[in-house]
């Protein structure tokens, strides 16, 4: 069984993914993390000396690259994955089950400001200007991500009830 979970940054993807992969007896696998390690370079360094560009068609070629290999995953993807290089069509067409975590654009502010020191994209914003930027891109991307096969309110949710939710539709 192949699992792709969807959302925004900070949206939960990999927390309930691990938990999710666990549960099922799945291997998880994280998209970056893929493909830092195939790279031998991190996302941000990527970014840094080739350029958003060249960083969405190698996102692409590594997400193809993982759907097609592994047989048994649960997959987290960044939070801008599906919104390139028709991965979203690709994600749907390859995996059997795509998951978006669906969270209020308050809420995503709320994690985000907690841990803002670990994303670069948002680490100089203040709490408003995270609001709008947040809210700007959740419009943009909302289209792509509600596509999934399953759309999850993770409201008020914890990690658990979000687990039981989801293996009650996948089972």
């Amino acid at each position: 069984m192949k699992v792709v979970l969807v959302g925004y940054m900070a949206s939960g993807k990999s927390s309930v993914g691990k938990q999710l992969a666990k549960e099922l007896g799945l291997e998880f696998v994280d998209l970056d993390n893929y493909i830092e390690q195939e790279q031998q370079n991190t996302i941000n360094g990527i970014f840094q000396e080739k350029g958003e560009i060249f960083f969405r068609k190698l996102e692409h070629q590594m997400l193809s690259k993982v759907l097609e290999e592994k047989q048994n995953m649960v997959l987290s993807t960044g939070g801008g994955t599906p919104c390139y290089a028709g991965n979203m069509n690709t994600i749907l067409a390859k995996s059997d089950h795509s998951i978006y975590l669906q969270l209020p654009v308050m809420a995503l502010v709320n994690r985000m400001a907690i841990e803002k020191d670990q994303r670069p994209l948002v680490k100089d914003l203040s709490e408003d200007e995270l609001a709008e930027f947040v809210g700007k891109h959740l419009f943009e991307r909302r289209n792509y991500y509600s596509q999934a096969t399953l759309v999850l309110d993770c409201l008020d949710k914890s990690i658990e009830e979000l687990i039981t939710e989801i293996k009650q539709e996948l089972l």
